[in-house]
């Protein structure tokens, strides 16, 4: 099948991240035979035995497991039993927002209680982490998806070697395709569709960037962001997989997609251009809206014309309808008041960093990661005496 361009969506921003794994790279500063891993962190929702994969890695790397655990499948207790002995583990259960030590967040506020109110908790358990790796000490970092495999654990090492050039450097993902709804409709009919870096397998110099993960689809790509240059410095280098799973099962996914997608897209094409942040006015959205609107419109006629087995493509279809639906209620002032919004709370996570403790024994810090007169944190901590990384 021949690859379909669209001039209203850009298919690919890898050309946005360093490839410094290619021999056209130049020099680039790479420790000798990689740099140690402190420490692996893997939020989840699902069943302990999804974080096998993970539990392995971390065995070979001889660092950290780190879990953060929420929903009625997965406890830190089940973890904690199931997960190899052999494992260095520290097993955390996640309680409300309100009860954690996260600073108030304008972009959340904005949401909060609409149509585009996000109801996971991927980035509050993300957001602890980076909180918990600044308190003990951890530098280098891996944040994995509980549904990602890493064929080669050395690759890990060589990434983060990188990072004393790069903020962060994704595993390109292989596998199933890491899209949202809409581009992995694009990509079957042949759109083309790469992914980008991001949160599912990413290694993070935690000293070199103090961004954070909003409550929104896409909160890696704005993890990935600098307020004020508009893309930290970043690479791609190994590869991990990821394993399938079915994008069209519900419309819904696509109606939560819809706002994350439409952000993080329109701004990063800007970025492609040369641009910033900042030059995200609000004709640029106004703009951007009608190319996205465009872009699913032909999306949708392309699955409808194309030869995909006919309960599959009905599922397809209803999948872009509810995309289009949710996109009708985007205004370009709502995507200006969010990066506004954004804008603020990245300023703030740079003073709510400057405030936390440092070189703290885990203990006290895990102890320190919630609020004054709430509930400590539960958790279990397992440490092998080999692992010299914990403080």
């Amino acid at each position: 099948m021949k690859e379909i361009s669209s001039e209203d969506h850009h298919g690919s921003h890898r050309g946005l991240l360093g490839k410094p794994d290619e021999p056209s790279a130049g020099r680039v500063q790479v420790e000798a035979g990689g740099a140690r891993v402190d420490a692996i962190i893997v939020p989840t929702v699902r069943h302990p035995r999804f974080l096998m994969d993970a539990a392995g890695t971390a065995a070979s790397m001889d660092c950290p497991l780190v879990t953060l655990h929420s929903t009625k499948w997965t406890s830190a207790r089940e973890a904690a039993r199931l997960l190899p002995a052999q494992v260095s583990l520290i097993a955390i259960d996640m309680p409300g927002r309100a009860d954690l030590r996260l600073p108030e967040s304008d972009s959340a506020r904005l949401l909060t209680g609409t149509r585009f109110d996000r109801m996971k908790d991927t980035s509050t358990k993300r957001n602890l982490a980076l909180m918990l790796c600044h308190m003990v000490g951890w530098e280098r970092i891996v944040f994995l998806d509980d549904d990602i495999r890493i064929r080669d654990p050395d690759q890990l090492t060589h990434a983060s070697g990188l990072l004393g050039a790069y903020n962060a450097v994704g595993l390109t993902i292989g596998g199933y395709p890491d899209n949202s709804v809409v581009c992995h409709a694009y990509r079957i009919v042949g759109g083309k569709q790469e992914s980008f870096v991001g949160g599912g397998a990413l290694v993070v110099g935690t000293t070199r960037s103090r961004s954070f993960f909003p409550d929104i689809y896409n909160e890696d790509w704005f993890y990935l962001l600098d307020a004020r240059k508009g893309l930290q410095p970043l690479a791609a280098s190994g590869e991990a997989v990821q394993r399938p799973y079915d994008p069209f099962r519900t419309p819904d996914r696509a109606r939560a997609e819809e706002l994350g997608d439409v952000l993080a897209e329109g701004t990063f094409w800007l970025l492609d251009q040369g641009c910033s942040v900042a030059d995200a006015d609000e004709a640029h959205w106004a703009a951007f809206l009608q190319r996205r609107s465009r872009f699913i419109m032909d999306v949708l006629g392309m699955v409808e014309r194309s030869a995909i087995e006919s309960a599959e493509k009905a599922r397809m279809v209803a999948a872009l309808k509810a995309a289009r639906g949710r996109l009708a209620c985007i205004t370009p002032i709502l995507c200006l008041d969010y990066m506004r919004a954004w804008t603020a709370d990245w300023y703030r996570w740079q003073d709510h960093f400057d405030s936390l403790g440092t070189d703290m024994p885990l203990d006290s810090a895990l102890n320190s990661l919630t609020r004054q007169n709430r509930p400590s944190l539960a958790w279990r901590a397992r440490i092998l005496q080999e692992c010299v990384s914990v403080r």
